[in-house]
Parts: structure tokens; sequence; C-alpha cells
């Protein structure tokens, strides 16, 4: 299963610098080995109060499923706040380096 975040990239110039930097696209692995369904996900930069769209729309996560997650939301930075929502209404939450993190696992 695919899940993806999609918004457009923005190119940015670091300080006085002209030289324009590309804001990468942040690519992990979800895992949920969890006993309940995952039914909603979120994710935001950590320094912002507002979740993002949920990732998952309408679509779930199984247990013992894995998908691809993409946020190219053209930012640059890579710590993120993460919002689980799962089966039974329970909220899990965490914040990670996005930017060094190959895969995320519930369990």
């Amino acid at each position: 299963m695919n899940m993806f975040c999609r918004t457009t990239a923005v190119i940015a110039a670091l300080g006085f610098f002209a030289t324009p930097v590309l804001a990468e696209d942040l690519v992990f692995t979800l895992n949920n080995f969890s006993s309940l369904g995952l039914v909603e996900f979120y994710t935001s930069p950590a320094e912002t109060n507002d979740w993002e769209e949920d990732i998952l729309g309408e679509n779930t996560l199984a247990p013992g499923m894995s998908g691809e997650v993409l946020i190219a939301d053209g930012r640059t930075q890579c710590t993120y706040d993460l919002l689980f929502v799962m089966s039974d209404g329970q909220e899990l939450e965490d914040t990670v380096n996005m930017c060094e993190l190959a895969s995320y696992t519930l369990q």
C-alpha cells in the first residue's frame, strides 16, 4: 500500500548566498506490527502547532502490513511530530528526525 502526502517542492535561498537549495523529499517505510489497524496518520514539522492532512486518506494500514510514506512538503527541516490513530481510537505521538529515518515501526 502506498501512501503519499503531495505538495510542490519549493526552492529556497540560504542566508546571503544566492545558491538555491531544493527541499528533500522524506521517504520511509511504515511498519504496523501492532495488533490494531492504523486508520489515520498525521505528520507536522515539530515547531508547528497544527497537524497536516491525514496521510492515509481513506486507506488504512492493517496489522502486519507495511507501506512506503513520502512526505514532499517542500520543507528543508528534519524533525517532525507524528500522530497515529489506531482502529480502537487510541492515539500515539512521537517526534523523530525524519532525515535519518529509514523505517518506523508501530508495535
